[in-house]
């Protein structure tokens, strides 16, 4: 399992000393154990379920990275954004930009979608296709295009 891993990972970084690793993978096991007791009952997040925090946890990390820069705190964001690359190591490969635009048009063609009423059907083929591979405004806004 994928949170087995990463708990090995965090044993390894814990040896090795590696600060930055074992920062980041202490806060996405916390994200995880978090996200097992929310709810009405605890329960074991699959891998899936896994790689969507840390999805979220990455998601974070870029947008605190984008905030540093803002108020010109250059190491904070320099740090928010090693974190990150850590974290993206443990999600699937992203989408390239023409992989992504292939996706989608296949994927329209396929359902028949062809206006921009059926946008929420089509949403959500597509992402159930991009399975996190790819951010969520992008696919969005290459939906749109294709439907309007």
């Amino acid at each position: 399992m994928l949170l087995d891993t990463i708990r090995q990972d965090l044993t390894d970084a814990m040896r090795q000393r590696d600060a930055l690793k074992l920062r980041s993978l202490r806060a996405v096991i916390a994200a995880v154990q978090e996200a097992e007791v929310a709810g009405p009952e605890a329960k074991t997040l699959s891998d899936d379920e896994v790689q969507k925090v840390i999805a979220a946890q990455v998601k974070r990390r870029v947008e605190a990275a984008e905030a540093f820069d803002a108020g010109g705190a250059d190491e904070r964001a320099a740090d928010e954004r090693a974190e990150q690359e850590v974290l993206e190591a443990y999600l699937p490969a992203a989408l390239g930009d023409q992989e992504l635009a292939a996706l989608v048009a296949d994927t329209l063609a396929e359902g028949g979608w062809t206006s921009k009423a059926d946008m929420g059907s089509a949403m959500k083929a597509v992402n159930a296709k991009v399975a996190g591979r790819a951010d969520g405004r992008t696919v969005a806004d290459l939906v749109k295009s294709h439907l309007g």
